[in-house]
């Protein structure tokens, strides 16, 4: 065998030992390239299904909400006042003194006695109580209390006006003439909280 034979015959075989060696890691990695190649076709295919396929989102259901009841405040009605109503004044009635005493001064001064409470007047040298308001006597077995004053009407004396000013205790023989302020006595019917009329003794003075 001649030299350039036997240079021939090595090469080849170093040829077949290089292929060797290269052939099974290339099969390897040949291998490893289609595996990877299935994995991210096969991961493409699952993107793709996801992108076809539409998921549904599952329907949620909303808690129901309950108001909270309202309560309405109270509406409080502003208090109306009745206006004070005023009675008609009354026409004042004619009286006409009568007697031996009807306009001779035989009564001590009434103006000044106190609103409230008993005060005292002499009447022909005789005292007696005076009352300005919640009058009571005694008449049918009880106490009867006399209206206010302000209801009793007024009366003219000639043509002078005189307005009911007290009652005073004194009986019917003392009730007549007139006072030391120029205040006349009356005897007169007198209706009672009760409903009776009694006869009682009242002073008229005139106005001021």
């Amino acid at each position: 065998m001649t030299n350039n034979e036997m240079r021939l015959t090595l090469f080849t075989l170093g040829m077949f030992t290089l292929a060797a060696m290269f052939v099974p890691g290339s099969h390897s990695a040949a291998q490893g390239v289609s595996a990877t190649t299935i994995d991210l076709s096969a991961q493409q295919q699952q993107e793709k299904k996801k992108k076809v396929a539409p998921q549904r989102a599952a329907p949620q259901r909303a808690a129901p909400q309950r108001a909270v009841p309202q309560r309405a405040a109270p509406q409080r009605a502003a208090p109306q006042r009745a206006a004070p109503q005023r009675a008609a004044p009354k026409a004042a009635r004619t009286f006409t003194p009568s007697g031996p005493n009807a306009r001779a001064v035989n009564t001590s001064r009434l103006r000044g006695l106190p609103a409230r409470g008993a005060g005292r007047a002499s009447i022909r040298g005789q005292n007696y109580s005076v009352w300005r308001s919640g009058y009571r006597v005694r008449h049918g077995g009880g106490w009867r209390t006399f209206v206010a004053l302000s209801a009793l009407t007024a009366i003219l004396i000639e043509t002078n006006e005189f307005y009911p000013y007290a009652y005073i205790s004194a009986p019917e023989p003392y009730c007549d003439g007139l006072t030391e302020d120029g205040c006349q006595l009356v005897w007169q019917d007198v209706e009672t909280l009760e409903g009776d009329v009694i006869s009682q003794c009242v002073a008229y003075c005139p106005w001021q």
